[in-house]
């Protein structure tokens, strides 16, 4: 699962229990299944741009807000990190490698 995806599930499920509202609740609200809704929670779907507005409004927040790190414990922000620097790290080797590819084809 990426971060964002981490970031996102963990700030709907922390808004539908601070509001008190079941994953079907919420998705009634946004207008889709409560399936869908548990898949984003689950960190198996992302959502589309309308559809995190959507989701926002239906928490009554603002969409920033769904990628907030205020709500997450101290232990939670440093899983978080170590997921950005897991996922910066396989970025930087894809491409290096890439890049060594592409000198052995030219040279």
């Amino acid at each position: 699962m990426t971060s964002l995806r981490v970031l996102l599930a963990h700030n709907i499920k922390e808004r539908r229990r601070v509001l008190a509202i079941t994953q079907a609740t919420l998705a009634e609200r946004v207008g889709t299944s409560p399936h869908y809704i548990g898949q984003i929670e689950l960190g198996n779907k992302f959502p589309t741009p309308e559809m995190l507005e959507r989701i926002a409004t239906a928490l009554e927040i603002d969409s920033p807000q769904l990628f907030s790190m205020e709500s997450f414990p101290s232990e939670a922000i440093t899983r978080f990190q170590e997921c950005v620097l897991t996922d910066l790290r396989i970025a930087v080797i894809q491409a290096i490698d890439s890049h060594l590819s592409e000198l052995k084809r030219s040279g």
